[in-house]
């Protein structure tokens, strides 16, 4: 195993591998095994319409990998890749998997302040973005900020106009070792609850089982045209089941630049797009306009909604508004995969958030002192299992405090498990917002405040929001007599290279915060400060 990730126990191991839920096999199996049953059939759509069979795409992963080894990188290396959806990041995601190389997935939102850190965690040799973002934002000025500030990151490889950076990399195919399965293949990022980046190593067997296993529960087929409306780099969609999911069954990809319903709507239209993924935010939109838009869905059959709670009274909405079934998926890169079936009743797909995908997870609900609570009581979930990490990358001061000692993960999700093994999510015990499925760790928040000349002490909690579940407050205490506005506390955080789903959508001062008994910032006072409630 990797130096720096904590591997599965032996007995479970062979257990998972004796089992089935382990196969000897790698990611990259899935384009190669597409190309071979499939050759002249499309696998891949871009945005703009260009279409790549499966043989197109094999040849150019092929052609990535070559480039990579010919451009010095070598198994086990780390790189971080920052890609939108683009049809580069599916060829350059295979490439990696066949050269043996170790992507750190990073969404399109991030910026310095997370990039920074990630490169430093993983010891990134490479950084691969895109030109821009299609709106503006250049990723080469933050790769010169990127290479200046981490000396590990040695070369910049740019999809588009490199500038002074070089072109991704490709060379004639050669033969390349196979990687081990049961190695790290990528490292997914945490949502976290502190300032400090957390790295998810998933190995090719668990990740291969995850995306497999997602797929069959959701009914995917070669016949499967999947939109992928968020970020690739997202395990919801890229394995859960995703692009990866759908590329098991021999179905189609189609690449989204971006979730809004112009964009989706007329790409589901065109290609005839049978499912998608999104957050609730992005299924409450889209049921909201879409009679106010000549599209056709008449092709949509399954919704999936996750990243956040799907409550249930929109739930029960997205057959009448958008033509199609409703799937809920909840998860976390960490491993565990709940889903609501194709056959549940319409109360479990509307009330519930989903059972277990895999027949191996292993669940716990348990109160604050760590003990089970009875049946249908609210607890903390702790799961493991063969898809279910056992611990961060290079983090064995977190691990003691984010899994027990027999190897269970602290989710920090408050869920009642019903009879049926379904979940209902009652909230989070972890101090982070959940800003419309993208995770905000209060800490790293607070910590950029607290930097602002303005600003004595700080404080972020969630703001319940019917639309995005949770919205960002931040309370501050001034140094002095003149506060800063939100316009200039925002224009602050930006400087400091945070990403625009983090910033603060409310901004209150107090003369000093509530504080519990033992003398820390009272964040139940807060938001009590925020909702009117008393007590």
């Amino acid at each position: 195993m990797l130096d720096g990730c904590v591997p599965w126990p032996g007995a479970l191991a062979e257990r998972y591998r004796a089992e089935g839920y382990w196969a000897e096999q790698t990611l990259d199996v899935l384009l190669r095994e597409g190309a071979e049953q499939h050759a002249d059939r499309t696998a891949l759509v871009a945005a703009d319409g260009t279409r790549f069979t499966w043989a197109e795409l094999d040849a150019w992963a092929d052609r990535i990998a070559a480039g990579l080894v010919a451009a010095g990188l070598a198994p086990q290396d780390r790189v971080l890749v920052q890609l939108p959806n683009v049809p580069e990041f599916v060829a350059l995601f295979f490439g990696l998997m066949r050269a043996q190389v170790l992507p750190v997935l990073a969404l399109p939102a991030h910026r310095e302040s997370e990039i920074v850190p990630l490169c430093e965690l993983s010891g990134a040799v490479a950084y691969f973005v895109a030109e821009d973002d299609g709106a503006g934002y250049d990723y080469r000025d933050l790769a010169r900020t990127v290479t200046k500030a981490v000396p590990s990151v040695r070369q910049v490889f740019v999809a588009g106009d490199p500038a002074e950076f070089a072109p991704l990399p490709e060379a004639d195919p050669i033969d390349l070792p196979a990687a081990d399965p049961f190695e790290p293949a990528l490292f997914l990022l945490s949502g976290g609850t502190t300032g400090t980046p957390k790295l998810i190593p998933r190995t090719h067997s668990d990740y291969l089982y995850n995306a497999r296993a997602s797929a069959e529960v959701s009914g995917f087929s070669s016949d499967t045209v999947y939109l992928v409306a968020l970020p690739a780099a997202h395990n919801f969609a890229l394995a859960s089941p995703g692009l990866l999911g759908a590329m098991s069954t021999g179905g189609t990809v189609v690449l989204a630049p971006d979730p809004s319903a112009d964009t989706a709507f007329e790409l589901i239209e065109r290609d005839r797009v049978t499912v998608t993924a999104v957050v609730p935010p992005i299924a409450l939109l889209w049921m909201d306009v879409v009679d106010f838009m000549d599209a056709d869905l008449s092709t949509l059959e399954l919704l999936q909604v996750g990243g956040a709670k799907f409550n249930p009274e929109p739930a029960s909405r997205v057959r009448e508004a958008l033509g199609c079934d409703l799937q809920q998926v909840f998860g976390m890169a960490e491993g565990l995969l709940n889903f609501t079936r194709l056959d549940d009743t319409d109360e479990l797909k509307t009330t519930t958030q989903g059972a277990p995908l895999c027949p191996a997870d292993e669940l716990l609900v348990v109160d604050e002192e760590g003990e089970p609570v009875g049946p249908g009581e609210s607890g903390e979930l702790l799961t493991r299992g063969p898809y279910t990490l056992r611990g961060y990358y290079r983090a064995a001061e977190h691990n003691a405090r984010a899994f027990t000692a027999d190897g269970y993960y602290r989710s920090g999700d408050v869920v009642r498990q019903l009879p049926s093994g379904h979940l209902i999510v009652e909230g989070r015990r972890k101090d982070q917002i959940n800003r419309g499925g993208e995770k905000i760790p209060a800490e790293e928040l607070e910590n950029h405040l607290l930097a602002h000349p303005a600003v004595h002490d700080a404080a972020v909690v969630g703001m319940p929001d019917e639309v995005m579940g949770e919205r960002t407050c931040a309370f501050i205490v001034v140094k002095g007599e003149k506060a800063p506005t939100l316009r200039e506390v925002t224009a602050f955080l930006r400087e400091r290279g945070v990403a625009a789903y983090k910033l603060p959508d409310r901004l209150e001062v107090l003369e000093e915060f509530p504080q519990t008994k033992v003398g820390k910032v009272s964040k139940v006072a807060l938001v009590r400060l925020l909702t009117g409630e008393n007590g």
